[in-house]
């Protein structure tokens, strides 16, 4: 596997060893690479060649990482040529990355992490979930919203509680240990039938006081919907760390195309959403 950096980003060789197609033109790609399996914190992002063909990278965030299998994973939706392009590659094929990119979710001592994922925005909140999936003594509640059918088969939960109507799961959660509820505006089954903040506000009306003292919000997906996490969280007096998605053209910090406006203890500065974050303080951004 050959290796370049630009300062702690690598750019490797990595081989497609597996590749799934989902209903609504959603993937999931696994690609070898023993740096970013390991490398890898939940909210980074890959800057990856999709073909020959097409010289602009695309940057998509990792949804997972098996470290002793020397392999991650990604989540992306088939949307434009790149990702069209994407779609077609086949197992062993090699594609070269860039990454682990930008600043990842800091994942605090607040014991009940309310994880909130929309639509491509999900991948990190699973990403988030891993880590917490061997220690005990974090209690995660995770709600991922689509529009378009969820690229997994959703199961009814083991636990069977019904937050306003939702009992189904992802089942790879369920496997980790971690609570997790659907949220659509499509009917689908067993899914609550609104936004994700509507099933968010179900959860923490549900929690004690003492409970919502330990509630730390993270959150990825479109921008409306980053803002209405952003309200909730100030509603409830909790902490909410936000992952942007913007469009990037280096994804390395070097042309400033991705800039957003944030406010931070010297007062408004613009701040490069690939190198500066992903991640923010959603009072920061909102």
């Amino acid at each position: 596997m050959s290796k370049s950096t630009r300062g702690t980003i690598g750019v490797y060789d990595c081989q497609v060893l597996a590749h799934y197609k989902f209903e609504g033109e959603q993937y999931i790609i696994t690609l070898s690479s023993a740096e970013i399996a390991s490398e890898t914190k939940p909210g980074q992002f890959v800057h990856i060649s999709v073909s020959d063909a097409l010289p602009m990278r695309r940057p998509i965030s990792i949804m997972s990482v098996d470290v002793e299998n020397e392999t991650f994973d990604l989540l992306y939706k088939n949307v434009g040529e790149g990702t069209r392009q994407l779609a077609e590659r086949k197992i062993g094929e090699l594609l070269s990355v860039i990454g682990p990119i930008g600043v990842g979710f800091e994942l605090t001592d607040n014991k009940r992490p309310l994880l909130i994922g929309g639509g491509v925005g999900m991948p990190p909140m699973i990403a988030i979930a891993q880590k917490f999936q061997s220690d005990s003594s974090y209690t995660p509640f995770t709600i991922l919203g689509s529009e378009v059918p969820f690229p997994f088969s959703e199961k009814a939960a083991d636990n069977g509680v019904n937050y306003g109507g939702a009992t189904h799961t992802m089942p790879l959660l369920e496997d980790w240990g971690i609570e997790c509820r659907l949220a659509s505006l499509q009917n689908y089954e067993g899914a609550f039938q609104g936004y994700v903040t509507d099933l968010a506000r179900e959860y923490l009306t549900s929690l004690t006081e003492d409970e919502l003292t330990q509630v730390e919000v993270y959150s990825c997906g479109p921008h409306p919907m980053l803002e209405a996490v952003a309200q909730l969280a100030a509603e409830f007096n909790l902490p909410c760390q936000v992952s942007l998605e913007e469009f990037m053209a280096c994804a390395v910090g070097g042309c400033a195309g991705c800039t957003v406006l944030v406010q931070t203890e010297n007062g408004p500065a613009m701040k490069r959403v690939c190198v500066d974050g992903p991640v923010f303080e959603a009072s920061t951004v909102f």
